[in-house]
């Protein structure tokens, strides 16, 4: 990628047709947190509330300066976001393959980003069943298959999200936090800055079920992940792109820290209360990778929020997963005897800031015990632990399924 930082300066110009340079916000509550000066690039405050309409605007401009052109790409969110906005600003055709499952909700947003100059076509139950069928559309049709980031058209318009900090920061940072799906932003970001501000250090933030950056860089080549956790859907990816890594394998795999999906709630909830940020599960990747990063205090540090598409339905699972990793709601399958005056004898155990969230029970004949289903809410991690030692001690038996993978996703 020869001359890159000049290609993406051109980038950054022709974008300007588009939206301003996202917001640099210095945020004093993480400042204050971590004794560093930390800043937020604002992604999630593009149009499409998202930076993936850097590199698909940047990939359709080289064709023919976008107008008349017949794009073709495979998403169930921001790229897809991304894609359609920029073909309606270039008069482009755009042709945008989700998968049937897609909420109906995103099917909608991409629809209006549109305005009438894409097509949806929904086809496969999964994700790789959709690419497939876009990929061999776009050969049929003669289109050009957008990528998400295994281009380095795209490579290159996510750049632009550097340059723009540069400019408003008007110094090098000492470190970046970048969050990783497909590699395309981080890829971009840092081939920049090597070239602009070789001082400045990366880390990298990836969702833990979904650590492709960590497992490539480890294995010394791009890897396939045998499964994904797929609630931080803009970056639950099972393989890096091979551009995008080819980029990033001069990092070490010490610079990548997976960030557990429920702590990632957390985060979510801590900057939409405290400071009314609404970030997606991957856009808070970056800020949530600030518990993992050693040595922070004293320097100046730009998160990179990547995306604010948040579906406030799902605002209820968050919570609940926030709580979990906070050790502030358990759930336990209580054996408890069937005779009357057993539940009674059981909520007296309870602590004054414990709290009956769920209950399910349906006594059974013919036997001296019977299993309740319980969850509690508390104000502090300790008096579930407090809570556990008074069950042991009546005899109570009981099963923490909290982190149970297989009994939590049937039973909660």
């Amino acid at each position: 990628m020869e001359n890159f930082a000049a290609s993406v300066r051109q980038a950054e110009v022709a974008l300007r047709d588009l939206f301003e340079p996202t917001p640099l916000q210095k945020n004093d509550h993480l400042s204050a947190k971590y004794g560093a000066e930390i800043w937020l690039k604002r992604e999630d405050l593009t149009p499409v509330r998202s930076y993936k309409l850097r590199g698909a605007f940047n990939a359709m401009r080289k064709v023919a300066g976008g107008a008349g052109a017949h794009f073709v790409c495979a998403s169930a969110g921001n790229h897809a976001q991304g894609v359609a906005y920029a073909c309606r600003h270039f008069g482009a055709k755009g042709t945008i393959f989700m998968p049937v499952t897609t909420p109906q909700q995103k099917i909608a947003k991409t629809r209006i980003f549109g305005n009438g100059a894409v097509e949806i076509v929904l086809t496969g139950d999964y994700f790789d069943q959709t690419l497939a069928a876009a990929q061999e559309f776009a050969r049929a049709a003669g289109a050009r298959f957008l990528a998400p980031f295994d281009d380095p058209d795209v490579v290159e318009g996510q750049a632009t999200v550097a340059l723009e900090m540069m400019q408003q920061l008007g110094f090098a940072p000492d470190l970046v936090v970048l969050p990783v799906g497909g590699g395309g932003l981080a890829a971009g970001v840092t081939s920049y800055l090597a070239e602009t501000a070789p001082a400045t250090q990366a880390a990298f933030a990836e969702p833990e079920g979904g650590a492709s950056l960590h497992g490539a860089l480890t294995a010394g080549e791009p890897v396939t992940l045998p499964a994904v956790d797929t609630f931080v859907d803009g970056a639950a990816v099972a393989r890096i792109g091979a551009l995008p890594f080819s980029l990033l394998s001069r990092f070490s795999p010490d610079q990548v820290h997976p960030a557990p999906e429920d702590r990632i709630c957390a985060t979510m909830l801590e900057m939409l209360n405290i400071e009314g940020i609404v970030l997606e599960p991957a856009g808070a990747l970056a800020i949530d990778a600030l518990r993992d990063i050693p040595d922070l205090a004293g320097k100046r540090i730009v998160c990179v929020c990547s995306g604010g598409n948040f579906d406030f339905e799902r605002l209820p699972e968050v919570k609940e997963r926030a709580q979990r990793f906070s050790g502030l709601k358990r759930y336990f399958i209580l054996r408890m005897p069937q005779r009357p005056g057993a539940l009674r004898d059981f909520l007296e155990l309870l602590g004054p800031d414990d709290d009956v969230a769920r209950f399910e029970y349906l006594k059974k004949s013919a036997r001296n015990f019977g299993s309740i289903l319980i969850g509690i809410e508390t104000s502090a991690p300790e008096n579930l632990e407090r809570l556990c030692e008074r069950l042991a001690a009546a005899g109570i038996g009981y099963r923490d399924i909290t982190r149970d993978p297989v009994l939590s996703e049937f039973l909660i």
